[in-house]
Order: C-alpha cells, then sequence, then structure tokens
C-alpha cells in the first residue's frame, strides 16, 4: 500500500482533498472511503478474525446466539444482512469491518485514543468505486440497475440472501460494500458503511494488496497526534458527534480536560 507522511493539519487537508473534482458534476466528489487507526501497524482484522482465529467456523454460533438471546431486542429486525449489521455495531465479532465516507472522522479515530499517543496513527483510504470491479456480475448488475456505488440492505435482500449465498456467486474471494440502515445518530454522524469479504477465511487486506493503485495509507506521526486532535474539536469532529449521549459527553470531556500539552507539545515549548 501507497503511504505518505504528514506533518500537520495543513498537509492532511492538501492530501484528502487533492483531485477530487468532478468536471462531469461540477462538483466536488470523492470515490475514497477512510478508515482510521491509532496504530498504523494496526492490521485490518474483523474482530471475528481477532476473538476467532482459532476456529472462524465459529460465525455461525456468534450470529445464532445473537439471534436467541437478543431476541428482545431483534423485534423489528428479520433479515440476515440487518441483523449482521446490527450485530456489528454492538460490537459483535463479524467479518464486517468499520468505513466512514468522512475523512475527518477516520482521523478521528485515529487520534481519539490517547493512551496510544505514543505511537503513529494512519487514515487508510480505499477507491470504492474501482474496488468494485472485482464484484461478480450479478452484484455489478444490482449496482448499475440501481445508480449506485453502494449497496444499502435492502439492495442485498434482493441480490444475496447471506455469506453462503454470497461466497456462491464466485470462486475467487471479493469485497462488497454496504450502509448500514440509520438506526441511530451514532451511525448517522459518523457517516458509516461497513465491507465484507465473501471468504472469511481471506482478509480485505489480502485483496487490497491485488490493488495497491487503488489504497492509500496517511501516516500520522505521534509528534502530530494532538495537533489534529485539538483542531478536530474545533470543528465539532469530537466524542460528542461520534458518540451522541452522555457516554460520548464524558469522554470528550475527559479528553478535553487531560493534561496531554506538556507530554506531547514539547517541541512548542521550547520554540
Amino acid at each position: 500500500m501507497r503511504e505518505i507522511v504528514i506533518h500537520s493539519w495543513e498537509e492532511l487537508q492538501e492530501i484528502i482533498f487533492k483531485d477530487i473534482w468532478d468536471e462531469s458534476l461540477m462538483r466536488y466528489r470523492s470515490e475514497y472511503i477512510y478508515r482510521g487507526v491509532s496504530d498504523k501497524q494496526f492490521d485490518m482484522y474483523p474482530k471475528l478474525n481477532r476473538y476467532c482465529s482459532h476456529d472462524l467456523r465459529l460465525e455461525e454460533s456468534l450470529i445464532r446466539n445473537f439471534k436467541k438471546y437478543g431476541y428482545s431486542d431483534l423485534g423489528n429486525y428479520h433479515s440476515f444482512w440487518q441483523i449482521v449489521a446490527l450485530g456489528q455495531h454492538h460490537g459483535l465479532p463479524t467479518r464486517l469491518l468499520d468505513w466512514t465516507y468522512s475523512p475527518l472522522v477516520a482521523c478521528h479515530f485515529a487520534t481519539e485514543n490517547t493512551d496510544e499517543y505514543d505511537r503513529d496513527g494512519a487514515i487508510i483510504c480505499l477507491d470504492y468505486s474501482k474496488m468494485n470491479r472485482q464484484l461478480p456480475k450479478k452484484l455489478n448488475d444490482a449496482l448499475e440497475e440501481s445508480n449506485t456505488r453502494i449497496f444499502t440492505i435492502e439492495m442485498l435482500e434482493n441480490t444475496i440472501e447471506d455469506f453462503d449465498a454470497m461466497k456462491a456467486l464466485s470462486d475467487k474471494p471479493y469485497v462488497l460494500f454496504f450502509e448500514p440502515a440509520s438506526i441511530d445518530d451514532r451511525i448517522v454522524n459518523q457517516y458509516a458503511l461497513f465491507s465484507v469479504v465473501s471468504d472469511r477465511e481471506v482478509l480485505l487486506a489480502k485483496l487490497m494488496e491485488e490493488h495497491e493503485d487503488l489504497c492509500l495509507k496517511i501516516i500520522i506521526p505521534k509528534e502530530v497526534k494532538l495537533e489534529l486532535r485539538d483542531k478536530l474539536d474545533y470543528i465539532n469532529i469530537s466524542e460528542r458527534l461520534i458518540y451522541p449521549g452522555l457516554d460520548g459527553i464524558c469522554k470528550w470531556i475527559t479528553r478535553r480536560y487531560s493534561d496531554l500539552g506538556p507530554k506531547y507539545n514539547k517541541k512548542h515549548k521550547s520554540e
């Protein structure tokens, strides 16, 4: 994957807004989605692969038990894709990975954990539109018919029933991207979407290696994290927005009043 190291807020803005002018629309539009990680070495392992690497077949048990023990809260959710997306949203180990359309929301996730300010973070950028070229014909046709590049829950329900049906469409592993239903403000505010690979044994990182020209990793050096973090706060990209409610407010207050400056902004003190 290509890598670019930034050294300031201004450099980040320059990179994320570079070449997004769409002449056909006469508007600024990006074909990238983003994922923020607090450690640049963090592999894109879904929770299923992190917690159940010893036996990925446990995926079926996880979903079955989620449906069984979460029954009273899942009464309005009936399709497989709705339930898997809801499980991912609430922390169930699944093969899904979280992404956002917003590079600044991704930057929030790369800088929110102050316990990891001793290491470089990163924003992973992926051209989802071009990545769709590897989709099986049935799925590509569904996107073209709906004049879109990202699946909705409803589109998936009408096209592929579940993971088994997804895998049966192609012998070659592939990834698709879909938006969860806007079930709460958290999903809406995070401008969220998910990726899912047809084969649980294959990581998205592996597929991205085959399409390196579609991927970019923006490295955020540890020395720059606090600058980005403070400036994100001033444009209201913070826990207050990302995690609506009292929990998010308390997270924001705790970080906002922490004594981070003397520890992480020593270079400014000496200037």
